[in-house]
């Protein structure tokens, strides 16, 4: 059992980039869902796809994205922030820029898990769940 279910998430991730897996199949939650969705649509991983089937909550499968010409990943790191023995929350106003801007923080609000420049524009902060760049 494990007691950080995001922290795995992102732990098989890290591995699978680092020992050069094409696919990543990860147990499923609402928010790690949620999470794989943010990385879809920022351009981090090439697709993905839930499976309902499999367990209670099913699972997730990531097909990783590298780069045509050198072959190195998209995701060059990927870090949790908040830790269930530490949580860090910031405001609207005091959320982090990722290498200026270049990078994304992944942020739990009440509206939702969104980037931290979505929670700038919608004014509402919440809790830094990881760092993706």
């Amino acid at each position: 059992m494990n007691t950080d279910p995001i922290s795995d998430y992102l732990t098989r991730v890290r591995n699978a980039v680092k020992a050069g897996h094409r696919v990543v199949e990860i147990p499923a939650s609402n928010l790690k869902k949620e999470i794989t969705k943010i990385l879809f649509d920022q351009g981090y991983i090439l697709s993905y796809k839930f499976d309902d089937d499999k367990g209670y909550q099913g699972s997730i499968k990531i097909a990783l994205k590298y780069d045509k010409l050198t072959k190195d990943p998209v995701i060059k790191k990927i870090q949790r922030i908040s830790k269930p023995g530490l949580r860090k929350y910031a405001g609207s106003t005091e959320l982090p820029r990722v290498l200026n801007g270049l990078g994304i923080a992944i942020v739990s609000t009440s509206h939702g898990v969104m980037t931290s420049k979505q929670a700038r524009e919608q004014k509402v902060g919440g809790e830094i769940l990881c760092y993706v760049y």
